[in-house]
């Protein structure tokens, strides 16, 4: 029972990140200076980090939730 908790929780470490990463290289494909104010560089890259934080949350939260979801419908055919 142990090995399973261990093995989900590396699964989920493993899935944040790889959502952070993936968000973070979208991110980085949009001319965030043309947006917002010129020459505030640091409050960009802040609001990059917060938005990739939140975006790439809600994404690995439900790719978790439908894995857990699609692990549990067994229960529904026994």
């Amino acid at each position: 029972m142990e090995a399973l908790v261990g093995t989900e929780a590396a699964l989920a470490i493993i899935v944040h990140l790889l959502f952070i990463i993936l968000t973070w290289w979208a991110l980085t494909a949009i001319k965030w200076e043309s947006i917002m104010k010129k020459g505030h560089v640091a409050q960009i890259r802040l609001f990059m980090v917060l938005l990739t934080i939140t975006i790439s949350s809600a994404v690995s939260s439900f790719f978790l939730d439908y894995l857990q979801y699609a692990k549990n419908i067994t229960y529904l055919l026994k």
